[in-house]
């Protein structure tokens, strides 16, 4: 008999060691908006995920745009949500960009979860995408996400006063980048896994 963690691991877009990524569907409302819920002071002044039905909803009809790749991360041995990463204003061209946004539930919170997830998005991004360049914007205090996408590659490019408006304030933000060229040779040097 197979067993329902084992249908949403076949199910999801991609796979890693400890997590893998799937796109919401309507039968996550109840889990991933407790997960948010239960990780309102965590998240406060960060991000606003959805902790309601209707925002849920919202973030659904946001995931079907043609320029969003959004993705709930779960772990791999339970099938449990434990964050949200998206790629949004994906744009074509002459341009091949896109933002990186993320966050991870607060009991999931250093435990590695999102390291693999940005790195299952960068390689989802870089190579199935094709795109060229990602950027992530992060509040300066926000020291945890700052380290996340400096592991994974990410350059300081600059800064932007009151760049974004979250949780009702303008909040600034640091921008990090990182381009296809240099996740490719990144990816070169690092050891390889075996699955």
């Amino acid at each position: 008999m197979v067993s329902s963690d084992t249908v949403r691991i076949k199910n999801a877009a991609i796979v890693g060691e400890r997590v893998f990524l799937r796109p919401p569907a309507r039968r996550d409302l109840q889990e991933f908006t407790a997960l948010n819920r239960a990780s309102a002071r965590f998240h406060r002044g960060l991000v606003s995920p959805p902790t309601q039905p209707e925002q849920f909803n919202a973030f659904l009809k946001k995931c079907r745009r043609s320029d969003c790749a959004c993705f709930i991360v779960c772990r791999v041995d339970d099938g449990v949500i434990v964050g949200s990463i998206n790629l949004s204003q994906i744009f074509r061209g002459g341009f091949q960009n896109a933002y990186l946004g993320y966050y991870i539930g607060a009991a999931y919170a250093g435990q590695k979860h999102m390291t693999e997830a940005v790195e299952l998005m960068l390689r989802y991004a870089f190579q199935h995408l094709k795109l060229h360049r990602l950027e992530a914007n992060i509040q300066p205090g926000n020291v945890g996400s700052i380290a996340l996408v400096k592991r994974a590659g990410f350059v300081r490019e600059g800064y932007s006063r009151r760049y974004l408006k979250i949780c009702g304030r303008w909040r600034d933000h640091e921008r990090w980048a990182i381009v296809a060229e240099d996740w490719h040779a990144r990816n070169k040097q690092l050891p390889q896994r075996t699955t």
